[in-house]
């Protein structure tokens, strides 16, 4: 784990750091069969070491693409239980290192007393996507509910998907990344998170949605993924669900397969469960009876 300088109070100056490195970088490169490279070199996707640092204390370092890192603190922070609402996050300050990035996340009381209550029983290091667990029973926790009534039609699924490919500019210049996304009816493609990490690129556009809302709003009753269809360009595992629970997403849908764990939490979070969606169709999961035109 990457050593960070530490603050142990949001009312200390920040650290004057640097300016995050640029998203993409260009480097040199041979090729084969005909292929031919710009110039300055390929385009290739920076991928840099981010802190997680909950009021002084850091609690996971992700290896992610360096863009849309207020996004990111605060759907890591929703999307692993670190805060129940968007409003038990204080502050968030962004410290540049020649080391990586540290996002320090400031929690009220409530949040605090559960972040250190949480640290203390911690038995272990853990994976990417499972950050901070503290037992093989928090690691398949019941995932959060979602009562929502919402139907989608079969096409829409691939008309949201293109737009979602039309809209992965990072995509588009490296081909190394990937892409979550949020598409509703009557306002189209609402939402776009990329990054070199499928949870990553999940977390930034959770972080993303939850600033569209009121922040004082009541999060246990309205989520900012209800009435909606969650896109993701990676396969569906079970981290990715229970995210997914978490936004209140009633429907989402991916290019590539779940695994059984996966289907298994989707049915029992009352999720519609889309996988292997590509032009010539898709297969639903779980909980069809909210797509139309099956």
């Amino acid at each position: 784990m990457a050593d960070f300088p530490q603050r142990t109070d949001p009312s200390e100056a920040p650290d004057p750091g640097h300016e995050p490195p640029a998203r993409v970088a260009r480097v040199p490169v041979k090729t084969h069969g005909g292929r031919s490279v710009p110039a300055g070199g390929r385009a290739v996707p920076e991928e840099t070491p981010v802190a997680l640092s909950y009021n002084g204390t850091t609690q996971a370092v992700m290896m992610a693409s360096p863009g849309d890192l207020e996004d990111f603190a605060v759907g890591f922070t929703l999307t692993e239980g670190l805060a129940e609402r968007p409003d038990e996050i204080r502050s968030i300050d962004i410290a540049v290192f020649d080391e990586g990035i540290d996002l320090r996340i400031w929690l009220d009381t409530r949040a605090a007393t559960r972040f250190s209550e949480r640290r203390r029983g911690l038995v272990g290091p853990t994976g990417c996507g499972l950050c901070g667990i503290e037992s093989l029973g928090e690691a398949v926790r019941v995932p959060a509910h979602v009562r929502d009534e919402t139907r989608i039609h079969a096409g829409v699924i691939r008309e949201a998907q293109a737009l979602m490919v039309a809209g992965q500019a990072l995509r588009a210049e490296t081909s190394a990344v990937h892409a979550a996304a949020f598409w509703k009816d009557g306002e189209g493609l609402i939402g776009l998170r990329e990054d070199v990490g499928r949870h990553n690129a999940l977390d930034k556009l959770v972080g993303a949605l939850s600033a569209r809302m009121d922040r004082v709003a009541d999060w246990s009753q309205r989520r900012p993924g209800a009435g909606g269809l969650l896109l993701l360009t990676s396969r569906v595992s079970v981290e990715m669900v229970m995210k997914a629970a978490v936004l209140g997403a009633p429907v989402l849908a991916a290019v590539s397969a779940p695994t059984a764990l996966a289907v298994r939490t989707a049915d029992a979070a009352g999720i519609t469960l889309v996988a292997s969606a590509r032009e010539d169709g898709f297969e639903v999961f779980t909980h069809p009876d909210r797509i139309d035109g099956l």
